[in-house]
């Protein structure tokens, strides 16, 4: 009798592990009718999706507000109508549709031996694994097992994984992020309102809501809005130069604003400020006064700003189109992740130079590659505000 072994290999592809991540279980089967049996139901699931979800495996990551429901307990129950009992099939209950019909309480609070449950947020479509480790003080995995997950090939795809701690010093919670490289930044503006949903959600929260979040920039104040947008009190920028940090001397009380630097044998003009993490600004060089930043080469000219001898700690590199007083266009380089796709620490401090250069007011909206964000610096408090988007791509399950 021909024995046919099904380990981790479905046939359609939903379960592709960038957008989605399920261990399946099986003993051998022990006919080709069981074969053909489990390949009938697995093809019957994958004929009644959408046809643009069939045709496009990586649009699961997508929202999916306008797509069916495929929920891997009907799926497991659908197996046992087999009635085969060496079969057994037992998936980590990830579910794929629309989110807001998922139970996500019963999902996130499991806590199986070798499983990481997580759910993957985006904001501006830049991209976090959110990781419910309230339980512990420590992150449920290392930075090395960050960097696989964080893999688009190889693994779920992210700009980095975030964890939802315990509050110390009185605050309600702690926040803590590993980059997609392993590395530990201080903060992430984007990732605060995408932790911000997830805290929501974790604590079945409804409505406008804030509270207060320990991280490795100090106090951050996030606000859920009405409309499910976040406000963020990002705090004061912080303009002395040592403490940014860089090298680059100082030339306007103790900042360095406008400042010359050398890249690559180009003469950059530049302003250097900390939202809790470096940033270095530029709007042009002594060739191109005033950028057009859709004709940068970001990926080479990026990684000669993160790593220059003049940023000790490295840093994270906005590269700045004015289109008028109220509206910025900026490009990033983010320091331990690369060219993304928004960057809510590098928009405020955007603003903040765009200010000090004279370039735009307080309030600005800043055009980034996945979409607006609105940024203020209020002179009354000297506080930078920073509202946007935070939204749910998919939850799921990994062996780690």
């Amino acid at each position: 009798m021909t024995k046919t072994k099904m380990k981790n290999q479905l046939p359609f592809p939903i379960f592709d592990c960038k957008n989605a991540t399920a261990t399946l279980k099986t003993r051998r089967l022990k006919s080709n009718e069981e074969t053909k049996s489990f390949m009938a139901i697995a093809a019957a699931i994958f004929l009644s999706l959408p046809p643009q979800i069939r045709r496009s495996p990586a649009s699961i990551a997508a929202p999916f507000r306008s797509t069916s429901s495929l929920h891997f307990d009907s799926f497991r129950s659908n197996f046992s109508s087999l009635k085969n009992p060496n079969l057994r099939v037992s998936a980590s209950s990830m579910s794929i549709g629309t989110p807001e019909k998922i139970s996500t309480t019963s999902f996130l609070d499991r806590r199986e031996s070798g499983f990481l449950h997580f759910v993957k947020y985006h904001g501006l479509g830049n991209d976090f694994i959110l990781v419910d480790n309230r339980d512990s003080t420590e992150p449920r995995i290392t930075p090395e097992q960050a960097v696989k997950l964080c893999d688009r090939n190889f693994g779920i795809g992210a700009d980095g994984v975030i964890f939802a701690m315990p509050g110390v010093n009185g605050t309600d919670y702690t926040m803590r992020i590993f980059n997609s490289d392993g590395s530990e930044p201080e903060m992430c503006g984007n990732g605060v309102r995408c932790f911000a949903r997830f805290i929501a959600e974790l604590e079945n929260l409804h409505g406008k809501q804030s509270f207060t979040v320990h991280t490795g920039a100090g106090l951050i104040v996030p606000e859920i809005q009405e409309d499910g947008k976040v406000k963020v009190d990002m705090g004061e920028p912080i303009l002395k130069a040592s403490d940014v940090p860089t090298k680059l001397p100082a030339n306007k009380d103790q900042a360095a604003v406008k400042a010359d630097i050398n890249v690559d044998g180009v003469t950059w003009n530049v302003t250097c400020v900390s939202m809790g993490n470096p940033h270095c600004v530029t709007f042009g060089n002594r060739q191109s006064q005033n950028l057009t930043v859709d004709e940068l080469n970001l990926a080479a000219i990026g990684p000669k700003f993160e790593h220059h001898e003049m940023f000790p700690a490295r840093t994270n590199t906005e590269f700045v189109e004015v289109f008028s007083h109220e509206h910025l266009k900026m490009r990033v380089w983010e320091r331990g992740a690369g060219a993304t796709l928004a960057c809510g620490t590098g928009a405020c401090a955007v603003v903040v130079a765009a200010v000090l250069e004279g370039r735009a007011g307080r309030s600005c909206t800043v055009d980034l590659a996945g979409g607006p964000l609105d940024i203020e610096w209020k002179e009354e408090d000297n506080h930078v505000y920073m509202t946007g988007p935070a939204e749910v791509v998919f939850y799921g399950s990994v062996a780690v």
